[in-house]
């Protein structure tokens, strides 16, 4: 089971348009009405994950406080701003799907940050801790701001309930929130903290990758018939959602490298690009009635272009930023041979171990110096003490060696007393 989800978060490139495919069949085949009733379970499955593996204590370490305050800005001043002008250029059709699209458009732009942020940033080898503080603030902001921003700038586009909409923020955001710090905290309590990061957390991620197949192929099943109908639909959400994500990349990129160090500006460009899709897609559906269908179409159709240009812009990561400038201390060749043939305790070891004690035989030469910073990081990891052992060559067959005579039979006939 977990390899099969682990394969469908690993491809969500592909597995996201499959599940769609697969929805449109179904919703044209049969009747979809019955599949309404799984929307907040399968909701739940695709956010709970993401609460469970967030790091809320990051949020303390580190100063990076211009990084966040830039990130955060763009997130909740011009991300906004872009979006609304967009659905207003692109999406000004007088059908009632017209607005009703801007409603998702916008819900996009004001739902920043999502668990996907920080697995991007890792593949493009950015500040992985920087942007675990930007799915945290975002999340909490953009949950409080979403109701008053949606009623603000689409109020007299589509009448937005703001109670209602907190109602489901705090259905969808804090109470998996809540409840994922919970487990988070019973989990460590149980297995401990090496153990839950190693074994246990791992394997939540791929459940949310499999709550949002499930909700891309609801979304769609629900509109299938209309959008059979209306093939044209795909090809007028496609075209705001496209100049949405070009702009911000390109924009982000220039101001990455006027402003940040390499890794800080990976970190901000997934910080504003990986929108909370989830989320929104489960507020649209569930927020806004009936209407809440036509919303969630266009937010569905968001995965494919999200994930799909996030992979691209991660091969062009280096073109962007320029590559990463590791620091290799200089060594001679036959010493560095041997560290790098050293290896990686932290892949070779993927199993939960308990180490107390450490003891490391060494002969005192110029190369044991490697393997006793080896052994050394293995101790500061597992909190272990390190015991250094060298055994003393025998003097006796030292002198024996050099003089061509065996001084223990000597020795060992000498009568003392």
């Amino acid at each position: 089971m977990l390899k099969l989800l682990s394969f469908i978060q690993k491809n969500l490139v592909w597995t996201i348009p499959i599940s769609m495919i697969f929805g449109l069949i179904y919703g044209y085949l049969f009747n979809a009405d019955p599949l309404k009733q799984f929307i907040i379970p399968i909701t739940f499955i695709m956010v709970y994950p993401m609460m469970v593996t967030l790091n809320v204590k990051t949020i303390f370490k580190g100063q990076d406080f211009k990084l966040q305050l830039v990130t955060q800005i763009i997130n909740f001043i011009f991300i906004p701003l872009l979006v609304f002008f967009i659905g207003k250029i692109f999406l000004a059709g007088d059908e009632p799907k017209f607005a009703l699209w801007a409603v998702g458009l916008f819900l996009i732009g004001v739902l920043p940050t999502s668990g996907m942020t920080i697995s991007w940033t890792g593949f493009a080898k950015g500040n992985k801790e920087a942007a675990i503080k930007m799915v945290v603030f975002g999340l909490v902001i953009g949950s409080l701001a979403a109701p008053i921003f949606t009623k603000i700038f689409m109020g007299a586009t589509i009448e937005v309930n703001m109670l209602h909409m907190f109602k489901q923020i705090a259905i969808f955001v804090f109470f998996p929130l809540f409840v994922g710090l919970l487990t988070q905290f019973f989990g460590m309590k149980k297995y401990g903290k090496q153990m839950w990061d190693e074994r246990i957390k791992p394997k939540f991620p791929p459940f949310s990758a499999l709550g949002v197949v499930l909700i891309a192929f609801l979304a769609m099943s629900l509109k299938a018939k209309h959008i059979i109908a209306n093939p044209g639909d795909i090809i007028i959400i496609l075209i705001p959602l496209t100049v949405f994500y070009l702009i911000s990349y390109i924009l982000l990129t220039i101001t990455g490298r006027l402003l940040f160090k390499r890794e800080d500006a990976i970190a901000m460009v997934f910080g504003v690009v990986m929108r909370d899709l989830s989320i929104a897609l489960a507020i649209a559906m569930t927020a806004f009635g009936k209407e809440g269908m036509t919303i969630a179409l266009l937010i569905a159709l968001a995965y494919i272009i999200q994930i799909q240009t996030a992979a691209w812009y991660v091969k062009f990561i280096d073109f962007m930023f320029g590559e990463t400038k590791a620091k290799i201390e200089k060594i001679s060749e036959p010493e560095k041979s041997e560290i790098l043939t050293v290896p990686d305790f932290e892949t070779t070891i993927p199993m939960a171990v308990d180490l107390k004690k450490i003891l490391f035989a060494t002969d005192l030469s110029q190369t044991a110096r490697h393997a006793v910073k080896y052994a050394c990081s293995i101790g500061n990891k597992y909190d272990a003490q390190v015991h250094a052992i060298h055994v003393v060559p025998d003097v006796l067959d030292e002198y024996s060696s050099g003089t061509g005579i065996n001084l223990s039979n000597s020795v060992n006939n000498l009568k003392i007393g």
